[in-house]
C-alpha cells in the first residue's frame, strides 16, 4: 500500500511539476541518455499490488493535454504539491461546494474515457519525439550521432549581395568605410572627410579605390534629396578635391563613369536621379573639374531629341550654370540657342494645333530661361566661400578636364590616358584647318601637332597656340596668326600660359618668347594679368622645379621686367626676407634673376627699381630685395655692388615716381 501511494503521488507531482521522462519540460540537457538501459519503476517495485501499467500512458496524456492548457506560477505549484499529502485531499474536499466537486468529477471522468481510447498512442509519440530530438534510433536502441550545428554565415547587407560572391573581404571592409565617410559628408567637413579618404586612396590599389569611390559617390549623388543644390555642390567639390589630391585621372574616370550613369538613368526615366546627376554636372563644371566645351556638348545632344525629360534636364543645367558657360563661351551659346530653336520649331509643326500641355508649358519656361541667359538678366550661381577658399588653395583649375566631348566618355574603347589627349580624332581631322592658320602644309603641320601632344596640348586651341608660337617666323609672325584664331571666352588665357611653357622647355634661353610676351600685354590687358597669375603659379613650384626650366624663368621674368611689362611686383608673393623658406633652390632662383637684371645698365637699373619705390602696401618687399641682395649676392659677386647702391637709391627715390606720375 505504501508503495502504491508513492507512485500516486509520484503521478501528481509529474502532472503538476510538468515531469516528463523524470525531467523537467524545456530544451534537451541530454542527462537521458546516462540513464539509458537502466531497469524501470515496475522492476524497481517488482511485485507491487494494485498496480496498472496502463496507467502509465494515461498519465503521460493527461501530462501533455495539461501542459497545453495551464501555466501555474510559482505560488499555485508550492500550494497544489500539498493535494498529494494523505490526509489533506480530504480536508480540502471538505470545504470545496457540491457543484465544484461535480463539475470537478465529472471533467475527470470525460480525460479518463478519452485516454482509455487513445491513451497508447499518446504514450508512444510523448516517447518518441524526445528520442528523435537527440538523434537516437528507436528500432535498433543504438545512440546515433548528435549532428554538429553549422555555423551561422556572416551577415550581408541586401544591396551587397550581388557583389558579395566576387569582391574580396578587403574591399568590402573599404566600401563599408568610403559609405560611411560619404553620408556624414557636407560643407563644414568636406574638406576633413577629403582627407581621410585620400589616404585610404592611397592605401590600396588606385584601380580599386577609383572603382570603390566612384561608385558609392554616384550612387549617393543619384539617391540623394530632390533638388537639392548644396547637397550636388557638396559632392561636386569632393570630386575636385580628390582630383587635386590624387591626381587628375579620379576626375577623368569619375566624368566616365558619370556620363554612363547619366545614360543609364536616362533610360530608366528616373527623373529624380537625373535631376540629381544634372545638378552634380552643373557644379562639376562650377568647380572647374570639367570644361564648358563638355557641358555645350551634353547641352547640344539633349536639344537633339527635345523630349518632356530632355526639357528638364536642360533647365536644371541652365539654372544652375547657365551664366558660368555663356561667360566661357559666349560663341558656344550661341549655337545651343539655335539649335533649340530648330528643335522647337519642328516640334511646333509636327504637333500641328495640339501640342502636348505639359510639354508646351516646360518649353516655354525654358526658352524664357534661355533668353534671359541671353540677354545677361541671370544671376551667376554663387560658389560657397569655404568651399572656394579651399578648391584654390588646392589649385583645382590645374586638374581641369578639357578637350573631351560626351561620345568620348561613353566610349568604351578608351586607352591609356585617354584625359590627356584630348579629342585626338577631331585634331587629326582638322589637321588642314590648322595647317591654314599657321601657313605650313600639311605635313610638317602633322608633325607640330604631334610635338604639341608630346608637350601635353590637350585641346585644339592649345594645340593651335603651340604650332604658331613655335612656327613663327618671327614675332610679328606669331602675333598676328593669334590674334586671327579669335579664341572664344576665356581660352585666350591660353596664349601667355602655353608661351610661358614653352620658354621653360628650351635647352638655351629664347628672348623671342619675352618680346612676343611684351607685345601681347601691349595689345591687351589681360594677357598682362594672365602673365602675373601664371609666374605666381610657377614661384610655388620652384621647389619641385628641374633646373634648367628655374633658370629660364629666373631670365624671363628679369626681361619682362627690363622691358617694363612687368614691375619687380610681380616678386611680392615671395618673402625674399622670410630665411626659413630660402631654400637653396630659391636663393638660385631669385639670385640668377637679380644678376640678370644687375647686366642692363644703370638707366634701366634705376627706371626698374623705381617702379615699385614709394608704394606703402611695398614696403616690405623692398626691405626683402635689400636684405637678399646684400646676405646673398654681394658676398659672393662683388661686381654688382655698385648697381645695388643704384638700385638701394632707387627704392627710396619718392621724387621719381612722383615724376613718372
Amino acid at each position: 500500500m505504501a508503495a502504491q501511494k508513492d507512485l500516486e503521488l509520484e503521478r501528481k507531482l509529474s502532472k503538476r511539476l510538468k515531469v516528463k521522462e523524470g525531467k523537467l519540460g524545456g530544451m534537451d540537457d541530454g542527462l537521458n541518455l546516462l540513464f539509458e538501459g537502466m531497469p524501470s519503476g515496475d522492476d524497481l517495485f517488482g511485485g507491487m499490488e494494485g498496480f496498472d501499467s496502463d496507467e502509465l500512458p494515461k498519465r503521460k496524456s493527461k501530462k501533455s493535454q495539461s501542459s497545453k492548457k495551464h501555466k501555474l506560477s510559482k505560488e499555485g505549484v508550492e500550494a497544489e504539491l500539498l493535494d498529494g499529502v494523505p490526509g489533506h485531499m480530504e480536508a480540502l474536499n471538505e470545504d470545496v461546494p457540491d457543484g465544484r466537486t461535480s463539475r470537478k468529477k465529472n471533467k475527470k471522468r470525460k480525460l479518463s474515457s478519452q485516454q482509455q481510447e487513445d491513451g497508447v498512442e499518446d504514450s508512444v509519440a510523448c516517447v518518441v519525439k524526445p528520442v528523435e530530438s537527440r538523434g537516437m534510433d528507436v528500432t535498433s536502441g543504438d545512440v546515433a550521432e548528435v549532428p554538429e550545428k553549422k555555423e551561422k554565415g556572416k551577415y550581408i547587407a541586401p544591396h551587397l549581395r550581388a557583389r558579395a560572391g566576387n569582391e574580396p573581404e578587403e574591399h568590402t571592409q573599404i566600401r563599408r568605410r568610403v559609405r560611411g565617410l560619404l553620408n556624414r559628408i557636407s560643407e563644414s567637413n568636406v574638406e576633413s572627410i577629403t582627407g581621410e579618404l585620400s589616404l585610404i586612396f592611397q592605401s590600396v590599389a588606385r584601380s580599386v579605390a577609383s572603382q570603390i569611390m566612384i561608385e558609392e559617390t554616384l550612387a549617393s549623388c543619384s539617391g540623394g534629396p530632390r533638388g537639392n543644390k548644396q547637397y550636388a555642390a557638396v559632392f561636386a567639390a569632393f570630386v575636385a578635391g580628390m582630383a587635386c589630391l590624387v591626381g587628375m585621372d579620379f576626375g577623368a574616370k569619375f566624368m566616365a563613369s558619370f556620363a554612363k550613369c547619366f545614360e543609364d538613368e536616362y533610360h530608366k526615366e528616373d527623373n529624380l536621379s537625373l535631376r540629381n546627376i544634372a545638378l552634380l554636372l552643373s557644379y562639376l563644371c562650377i568647380f572647374e573639374v570639367c570644361s564648358s566645351d563638355l557641358v555645350f556638348d551634353f547641352l547640344v545632344m539633349l536639344s537633339k531629341r527635345l523630349t518632356e525629360v530632355d526639357v528638364s534636364i536642360i533647365l536644371t543645367v541652365l539654372q544652375s550654370c547657365g551664366m558660368k558657360i555663356r561667360a566661357d563661351d559666349p560663341a558656344a551659346m550661341k549655337t545651343f540657342i539655335l539649335n533649340i530653336q530648330d528643335t522647337s520649331n519642328k516640334l511646333k509643326a509636327s504637333s500641328g494645333d495640339v501640342p502636348e500641355k505639359n510639354n508646351s508649358k516646360r518649353m516655354e519656361f525654358m526658352l524664357e530661361t534661355i533668353y534671359d541667359i541671353k540677354n545677361n538678366k541671370k544671376k551667376t550661381e554663387e560658389v560657397p566661400p569655404r568651399i572656394k577658399k579651399w578648391l584654390q588653395k588646392l589649385r583645382v583649375d590645374e586638374i581641369s578636364i578639357r578637350g573631351i566631348t560626351w561620345s568620348k566618355l561613353l566610349d568604351p574603347d578608351k586607352k591609356g590616358q585617354w584625359w590627356l589627349s584630348g579629342d585626338v580624332v577631331s585634331s587629326k581631322d582638322n589637321v588642314e584647318n590648322v595647317a591654314n592658320k599657321i601657313d605650313k602644309d600639311v605635313a610638317e603641320t602633322q608633325r607640330m601637332l604631334e610635338l604639341a601632344a608630346a608637350q601635353r596640348m590637350n585641346t585644339d586651341s592649345r594645340r593651335a597656340i603651340f604650332c604658331i608660337i613655335m612656327s613663327g617666323e618671327d614675332y610679328i609672325d606669331a602675333f598676328e596668326k593669334l590674334l586671327r584664331l579669335e579664341l572664344p571666352g576665356k581660352q585666350d588665357r591660353d596664349i601667355i600660359r602655353v608661351l610661358v611653357d614653352c620658354c621653360l622647355q628650351e635647352r638655351v634661353f629664347n628672348k623671342y618668347y619675352t618680346v612676343l610676351a611684351s607685345k601681347l600685354c601691349e595689345h591687351d590687358k589681360n594677357h598682362k594679368f594672365t602673365l602675373q597669375f601664371c609666374l605666381w603659379d610657377h614661384f610655388k613650384e620652384l621647389e619641385s622645379m628641374p633646373l634648367l626650366r628655374s633658370i629660364n624663368l629666373a631670365k624671363f621674368v628679369a626681361e619682362m621686367a627690363a622691358a617694363f611689362t612687368l614691375s619687380l611686383a610681380v616678386l611680392k608673393t615671395v618673402d625674399l626676407s622670410d630665411i626659413p623658406q630660402l631654400t637653396p633652390r630659391r636663393i638660385m632662383h631669385f639670385r640668377i634673376l637679380f644678376e640678370t637684371i644687375f647686366e642692363y645698365s644703370e638707366t634701366v637699373v634705376w627706371k626698374i627699381f623705381t617702379r615699385i619705390a614709394g608704394t606703402p602696401e611695398l614696403e616690405s618687399f623692398r626691405q626683402g630685395i635689400e636684405f637678399f641682395i646684400k646676405e646673398y649676392i654681394l658676398k659672393t659677386n662683388k661686381a654688382v655692388s655698385q648697381k645695388f647702391k643704384l638700385a638701394k637709391k632707387a627704392l627710396n627715390n619718392i621724387e621719381g615716381v612722383l615724376m613718372q606720375e
